[in-house]
């Protein structure tokens, strides 16, 4: 069925070892609940009306994913990833066509709380706007910048600061050159903004919810299944107020 909002792809860099997670397989392998990190992002987001299609950026020599609930899913397509992050995004850029796929969206693999609202919210922005954005959370705590001996050197203005969340939304074709055009020039791609800001393209800021949290540290395992929950238990009382 289609929707006011069209139909889209996101690409996930999944091909990374989560070293920062000390666990024997990489990170988006780990279980919440008996389901992986990647299978809970992933039918995240393919439940979301707008998102038709995933591309997702392996590592070579992945063992894991076979034995996943997503190996058989028609709505899913596997590349072999790089080494970096923004190789695994241009791996999937790759698989697209530009010219048929006017805008792509990239999520973090480890960021399986993502709202919906959130996604519709970033997806009408860049369609009224005609312009790239990612969801994002503005700074709320005091921002200090260190000097080389690990000492606060300053204090930083935290009023204009965001922390970058996933996922982000650009136009497929300027983002595949902008990245391009970054790894040519050697410029560090941290992010699909840090790109695109790299060839001076405009790229917006959506106000997302702070629950869309990177499991990076083991600790984070266990928010994101308290955020799981939360949010199960929220729609359940949504349904039954309806």
């Amino acid at each position: 069925m289609s929707n006011s909002l069209g139909q889209y792809t996101v690409v996930v860099p999944a091909a990374g070892v989560g070293k920062r997670m000390l666990s024997s397989c990489p990170k988006q392998y780990l279980t919440i609940e008996n389901r992986t990190i990647l299978e809970h992002t992933v039918q995240r987001l393919l439940s979301h009306e707008a998102i038709a299609h995933i591309i997702i950026a392996l590592g070579e020599n992945d063992e894991y994913f076979p034995t996943t609930s997503l190996i058989n899913n028609k709505n899913i397509t596997c590349v072999v990833g790089g080494k970096e992050r923004v190789d695994s995004v241009l791996a999937g850029l790759s698989y697209l066509n530009g010219n048929e796929e006017h805008w792509v969206l990239v999520h973090d693999a480890a960021r399986p709380c993502v709202k919906h609202q959130d996604l519709t919210q970033l997806i009408s922005y860049c369609l009224a706007h005609d312009h790239g954005a990612i969801l994002a959370c503005p700074v709320r705590d005091t921002m200090k910048q260190a000097n080389h001996e690990q000492l606060v050197a300053t204090t930083l203005d935290r009023s204009q600061m965001w922390h970058a969340l996933t996922p982000q939304m650009y136009k497929t074709a300027e983002l595949s050159t902008a990245i391009t055009s970054a790894l040519t020039k050697g410029i560090a791609i941290t992010d699909e903004s840090s790109a695109m800001e790299a060839s001076g393209y405009a790229s917006g800021l959506v106000n997302a919810s702070s629950d869309n949290i990177k499991i990076t540290q083991p600790e984070d395992l266990f928010l994101a299944e308290f955020i799981l929950n939360q949010q199960k238990s929220n729609l359940s009382s949504e349904a039954i107020c309806e």
